[in-house]
């Protein structure tokens, strides 16, 4: 179950989340990503749009589309701490179509822009001096090693090139280029 339901239910003991609800938000937990209208979500338990809303605000504690909305921004927020994918392919992998909206969206809700808040996360990691802060400086000297071997591996590939290169235009009969002079 997901941590906003958990935490209504905690917060009203004794009050169970209703089926409907968790069936949505388990839909919504498995594919953020999807096109799913609220009125499709609401035809799949078959309840009516208003329906579903107030008794989803109820028992989460907001609408359905902000809990989407924060379903989408918390998953953004993950990829960016563990992947290297641009801001608008994690904008596109977690449903977003609009990057402006997406930036907006991620600034007003945890006080940093995307590439901001990733840059803060690698130079400071989640703060709370778990192992997690370990693991993620060992992928640092990891993806630092990795780029340090690629970087070896083009210097040595363009190299030779770019002297072949060097050789067939100093070879040139220049004269010929009228162009030129």
């Amino acid at each position: 179950m997901n941590k906003f339901c958990d935490q209504k239910s905690h917060d009203s003991p004794g009050v169970p989340v209703d089926k409907r609800v968790e069936k949505i938000v388990e839909m919504m937990t498995a594919d953020v990503r999807g096109e799913v209208s609220l009125s499709e979500f609401a035809q799949s338990v078959n309840l009516s749009v208003w329906r579903l809303s107030h008794i989803f605000k109820s028992d989460v504690g907001m609408p359905p589309i902000k809990f989407l909305k924060q379903l989408r921004l918390e998953r953004a927020k993950g990829l960016l701490e563990s992947s290297f994918l641009s801001v608008k392919e994690i904008a596109f992998q977690v449903g977003v179509n609009d990057e402006s909206h997406f930036v907006r969206d991620f600034k007003s809700t945890y006080g940093h822009s995307p590439t901001s808040y990733r840059t803060h996360f690698k130079q400071h990691g989640n703060g709370n001096g778990s192992g997690h802060d370990m693991v993620q400086a060992q992928k640092g000297q990891k993806s630092s090693n990795l780029r340090q071997q690629l970087s070896l591996i083009a210097k040595q590939s363009i190299l030779p090139s770019l002297q072949v290169l060097i050789y067939m235009v100093s070879s040139l009969d220049w004269s010929s280029f009228d162009w030129l002079s």
